[in-house]
């Protein structure tokens, strides 16, 4: 763990609803997660960033406005983030907001997929939110508190070439709304937050995928477009200010919940025609970890793996 004072001395003015409480958000070390702890620490916010890299996680750490930790941790190893939760407590005080934002994808064919890949998408993006979740309730019962799992339109309608990526990311809004019944009498809020298509690394390279790109290229106009991280940072931001239940990232989003029903069978169908339309050997094409940040969780996990199964 290491805690950072800030880099400029600021310090936010006395009206800013968030200003003096502790946020903790997961997969903190880039992208959206990197963005979302910089709004926080600019709203006011004293921000401890988790994640796997931890010379990334530091670096972005440093450059807040405001006091922050930044603590190496992996979502799926309880012990780590029981540790992890210890130390933000001790560093900065009890967590106000936690966000769940840790997440990896992996592309390709199911039957091509390493099953422990495959499980590895599941207990980063659906196991780890519980885990995060359970790491930091007491604290966010102290602080009658806010958790905002961070989910995706993945959840509106599973992709092809996806299974694991959508299969985590429809638990993980499953497990949030559940959350949020049981903890509403403890004062505790959970919003969930639906991401579209966001330019982070892990869809970098999506369009050169045939049936990711033919779900794109089939979305209207105003659908297509990818929104930066720092802009989605603020939609999110404004929905932990509201202690919003949803918060759509567009908030044009909010108007397909009525129409999800519908979504499976749009996206079946078009994935159906696009997959007769190219060559199995096309679509069979190698498994992949999309992201920097996702690559580095599974070499991290292999190695930890391959470590843990040399030792006598």
């Amino acid at each position: 763990m290491r805690d950072i004072d800030g880099t400029d001395g600021h310090r936010p003015s006395p009206g800013t609803p968030l200003s003096g409480r502790v946020a903790v958000v997961t997969g903190a070390a880039r992208g959206v997660g990197a963005a979302l702890a910089q709004r926080l620490s600019e709203a006011g916010m004293l921000v401890a960033l988790v994640g796997r890299e931890e010379q990334t996680l530091c670096r972005a750490a440093a450059s807040l406005p405001n006091r922050s930790v930044c603590l190496e941790a992996d979502v799926t190893d309880n012990a780590a983030l029981e540790v992890a939760a210890h130390r933000v407590e001790d560093a900065l005080g009890p967590a106000s907001v936690v966000v769940a934002n840790a997440g990896i994808a992996a592309s390709g064919p199911f039957n091509r997929t390493a099953a422990d890949l495959w499980r590895r998408v599941v207990d980063v993006n659906l196991v780890g939110s519980a885990n995060t979740a359970r790491a930091f309730l007491r604290q966010l019962e102290t602080t009658r508190g806010h958790f905002l799992q961070i989910a995706s339109t993945a959840a509106f309608g599973s992709a092809p070439m996806m299974s694991a990526y959508c299969a985590s990311k429809a638990g993980a809004e499953s497990f949030a709304l559940a959350l949020r019944g049981e903890v509403e009498p403890d004062g505790i809020t959970v919003g969930i937050a639906y991401l579209h298509w966001t330019g982070t690394d892990m869809v970098a390279d999506i369009d050169d995928h045939p049936v990711l790109r033919a779900l794109r290229r089939n979305q209207p106009w105003f659908a297509r477009q990818v929104h930066p991280p720092a802009r989605v940072a603020d939609w999110l931001t404004a929905g932990i200010i509201r202690r919003a239940p949803y918060v759509y990232a567009p908030p044009w989003l909010r108007w397909c919940q009525p129409l999800r029903p519908l979504f499976p069978a749009i996206v079946g169908r078009i994935a159906r025609h696009e997959m007769r339309a190219h060559p199995s050997g096309e679509l069979a094409a190698e498994v992949t970890v999309l992201g920097a940040g996702g690559r580095a969780d599974w070499e991290s996990h292999v190695s930890a793996t391959r470590r843990r199964d040399q030792m006598p």
